[in-house]
């Protein structure tokens, strides 16, 4: 069943990728996961070779690679079992903002190191007391003159560490309607009034750079404004049916991987004889997995084709982003058990994947903000 029409030179490209993963990711993901960072290098690294925000035009610097080039890499990050190096946050989620919205001097100054690894992104819109509802930000952005001054925090912010640029949301504070008052910002980590606070100590995805941002008095240039003053709003629900089908792919493509490497301990304790005696039950239990992961992936493919070819997929992407990141709860759950106590060392690579796959509902709008999407567009 092919669904997603991948050319010679999308296989080809997967297999470079790999390659490349192999040579410079792999042999330093525990490494990296043990000292709960990884280096800025590899940011350069990647970019360099070509596998960084394919979705670039090529006239700022992109190298003409499309949609499935993006799927292809996000698939094969997350199979090396680590969120430290999230390259579908700074190609797929944050970098769309500036090549669809921004203005051409901010898509020449920025975006062709975006593509080279130069500069690495993070976008900064989840606060302390606003997480999914975006209208509840609190951080303002106040006109003066030709700069705009921020005020205020945010927290949870992905390459906080590696950041060289924020896209920030936030509010004019004299607009009373918070869908017209929200506006989105380029601001880079040298700005004086910014400042990045400690790394943030979490359960899982430990080697990602996790932070908290502050904003005193921050000034930064009035045309670092993406798009239309007012439009914050708009563009971020123009462009999270991408983020979340890439937050979709990333569960599949997690589960995936799971799933591989259940299959492999299977396999090894049948060939040496150590199979317990409730063989068909763990046989069940694997194919369950099996067919848990063929079923959303078939889902997934279609919705990631739909988008391609522009359609309006709110419902089903919202379906197939909760329905993908609790999947991968399942099989990560289900494959513990197979594990067993083996599963809990932490040399186990399934110990990292148990605890890295629970954030995923969070992201993008919780699941529960899913289902609200999908009972609004059924007239529930």
């Amino acid at each position: 069943m092919e669904i997603l029409k991948f050319t010679e030179e999308h296989k080809q490209y997967r297999e470079r990728l790999r390659a490349f993963f192999a040579k410079e990711v792999l042999p330093h993901v525990d490494q990296w996961e043990k000292e709960h960072a990884i280096p800025k290098s590899i940011w350069n690294k990647i970019g360099k070779a070509g596998f960084l925000c394919a979705g670039v035009p090529k006239e700022y610097g992109g190298w003409g690679g499309d949609f499935l080039h993006s799927i292809i890499a996000s698939e094969e990050i997350v199979k090396t079992n680590h969120y430290g190096l999230i390259i579908f946050l700074h190609s797929e989620v944050c970098a769309p903002y500036i090549s669809a919205f921004a203005s051409e001097e901010l898509k020449k100054k920025y975006l062709p190191g975006c593509v080279s690894g130069d500069i690495v992104l993070g976008v900064a819109m989840t606060e302390p007391n606003a997480g999914s509802d975006l209208a509840a930000l609190a951080t303002t952005a106040v006109e003066d003159g030709d700069q705009i001054v921020l005020n205020g925090a945010k927290i949870f912010t992905s390459n906080g560490i590696n950041g060289d640029l924020f896209i920030v949301a936030a509010k004019d504070p004299e607009i009373e309607n918070p869908y017209q008052a929200v506006s989105l910002y380029l601001v880079e980590p040298t700005t004086p009034g910014f400042q990045i606070g400690q790394k943030l100590e979490k359960m899982g995805f430990h080697s990602q750079d996790t932070v908290e941002l502050f904003f005193s008095d921050c000034r930064i240039p009035k045309n670092n404004i993406i798009g239309e003053k007012g439009k914050g709003f708009y563009y971020l629900m123009n462009k999270l049916q991408q983020e979340r089908l890439v937050c979709a792919l990333a569960g599949m493509s997690q589960a995936e991987f799971i799933l591989d490497e259940t299959l492999k301990h299977y396999k090894k304790i049948k060939s040496n004889g150590s199979l317990p005696k409730i063989r068909q039950s763990k046989q069940h239990t694997i194919v369950d997995m099996a067919t848990e992961v063929k079923v959303t992936k078939t889902f997934l493919y279609t919705l990631i084709k739909d988008h391609i070819d522009g359609k309006d997929i709110v419902t089903e992407t919202s379906m197939g982003k909760f329905w993908a990141s609790e999947m991968v709860r399942r099989v990560a759950d289900a494959s513990f058990e197979i594990f067993g106590l083996e599963g809990a060392l932490e040399k186990n690579r399934i110990e990292r994947a148990w605890r890295d796959c629970r954030g995923i509902s969070i992201f993008a709008g919780t699941n529960q903000i899913m289902r609200e999407i999908i009972a609004k567009r059924m007239d529930l």
